[in-house]
């Protein structure tokens, strides 16, 4: 299983996969070998694939999107480790996934969260609900990638590896000018350190060896430790983990009597649909949050319509 599972992290890692989906498969494959009894994946097919989502759907009550995940690791593991022709996978049922109604703050609300958080917790928040980020997009940005002047912000390889602009709040402008003169403090003290080189973006660290240590390419958000990357052996100041601002954001939400089931997610739901309750055209708000389908941020005209579809209830007539 080891030879197996580095070949697998190997040829993900070629492919640029993110370290979150990497560990994901990982555990998926993980769990498919075990489920077989340590059966080597090149002996099963269609039915050990089959019986093994049966088995995540009905006992373990997995939700539909944690089968298809599941489902796509395996579809790794044989099309692209083990390069089996797979005819059988289109007789395979795929799990439906539900159409859930996305968590919408108030303004109110949200005004609330972000007057209980504080220091960079605060700063993030502010621009997922800012700026509709997700929260790793946020936690990726590079200094380069805050353009003051036209107040946007350019994301680096979104979801779906897109690339895509979308606003910088006036109302941050200030604070995060402030933010970057002491991130740049670090920056100076870990290059004097000989520790001031950034982990560089697939294959730009050998097309441009002495960017690593320039502050534009320097994570907005930096890790208040250096650490040491299992991936390519890059010692130096990684970006936040993503954990201490969702724990933040959390507990902001308890204080203020949050009872809807929100996270940081939420921030950009709650974007996406004040700038609709603004009077924003819908193609406007596709287009910052970098969705590929209209479809997509259709969803978010639900909290728009009064009473459903504009309907009062007979008590209000």
């Amino acid at each position: 299983m080891s030879e197996l599972l580095d070949k697998v992290r190997y040829l993900m890692r070629a492919r640029h996969y993110s370290s979150s989906t990497e560990r994901t498969y990982i555990h998926w494959i993980k769990h498919y070998i075990m489920f077989h009894n340590v059966k080597h994946p090149i002996e099963m097919g269609a039915a050990e694939v089959s019986a093994f989502l049966t088995h995540l759907a009905v006992e373990k009550q997995v939700s539909s999107s944690t089968q298809n995940q599941a489902l796509h690791a395996l579809l790794f593991l044989y099309k692209e480790v083990l390069v089996v022709n797979l005819p059988w996978l289109n007789d395979i049922v795929r799990a439906k996934e539900r159409e859930h109604v996305p968590v919408v703050l108030t303004k109110e609300e949200v005004r609330a969260v972000l007057d209980n958080l504080e220091g960079v917790n605060w700063l993030a928040a502010n621009l997922l609900y800012g700026s509709g980020l997700r929260l790793m997009e946020a936690l990726r940005l590079r200094v380069k990638d805050i353009d003051f002047g036209y107040k946007q912000i350019t994301v680096r390889e979104g979801k779906g590896g897109k690339d895509r602009y979308t606003i910088l709040p006036d109302a941050i402008v200030e604070p995060l000018k402030m933010h970057l003169e002491k991130v740049k403090v670090i920056h100076e003290r870990d290059r004097h350190a000989g520790l001031g080189r950034v982990k560089m973006p697939d294959a730009l660290s050998k097309k441009y060896p002495q960017a690593s240590s320039e502050w534009k390419w320097q994570f907005v958000f930096p890790s208040h430790n250096i650490s040491h990357d299992p991936r390519s052996s890059h010692v130096g100041r990684h970006h936040l983990s993503e954990s201490g601002i969702q724990k933040a954001v959390k507990q902001a939400m308890q204080k203020v009597g949050v009872e809807k089931h929100a996270s940081c997610h939420t921030f950009r739901h709650s974007f996406a649909t004040h700038l609709l309750q603004n009077g924003y055209d819908i193609r406007t708000v596709q287009e910052l949050l970098g969705h590929k389908e209209i479809s997509t941020t259709m969803i978010y005209t639900h909290a728009i319509k009064r009473g459903g579809l504009a309907v009062k209830s007979p008590m209000d007539v």
